[in-house]
């Protein structure tokens, strides 16, 4: 006897006695359920959330294997861009541009710190605060990776042209800005 409450059902008799008791076949797998030859995308290729996130992870994977040799994350690149672009910049404005928690940046900027790549000073109008800042290590590594994500960001855009690309930017700006 099956339980009331059971996710398997029993197959109906099939023509005469039976050597047993039937198997049970599991409701998931009738023989009446479709399958496909060819994934049907349409619905997911509607999405700007879906598009936008397989874009991204088309650049990201081979940012990844690029930015490996200077260890840096996504990340960390973008920590240590704002700081090349922004010498002195605070923790809280590396929060706000970049949209991380303080308690995320601070282990970040700790090992950055540790790498010899960036020194804390203080800020000279805000005594509480400190001002961060490339060390020479720290400028010849984002001299390479910014010209590595340059190169990277070049060859990612082949199909669209230079017109297409910043419309691409402007666009995506506006959904998070």
């Amino acid at each position: 006897m099956t339980h009331p409450r059971s996710r398997l059902q029993r197959p109906p008799p099939q023509g005469g006695a039976t050597s047993g008791p039937a198997k049970p076949v599991p409701r998931w797998h009738a023989k009446e359920d479709p399958f496909v030859d060819q994934v049907d995308t349409t619905y997911l290729e509607s999405l700007l959330g879906y598009n936008a996130r397989r874009a991204a992870l088309a650049v990201i994977e081979v940012f990844l294997e690029r930015m490996a040799r200077y260890q840096l994350r996504p990340v960390d690149f973008s920590v240590l861009s704002l700081i090349t672009h922004n010498p002195g910049i605070t923790s809280r404005q590396l929060c706000a541009a970049l949209g991380i928690l303080p308690p995320n940046l601070v282990g970040m900027v700790g090992a950055l710190e540790k790498r010899e790549l960036i020194v804390r000073k203080p800020h000279p109008r805000d005594g509480r605060a400190m001002g961060l800042h490339l060390t020479p290590a720290g400028q010849k590594l984002m001299q390479g990776a910014e010209r590595t994500a340059a190169e990277l960001e070049g060859e990612v855009a082949t199909r669209l042209s230079p017109a297409e690309q910043k419309t691409l930017i402007r666009l995506l700006k506006k959904i998070y800005l």
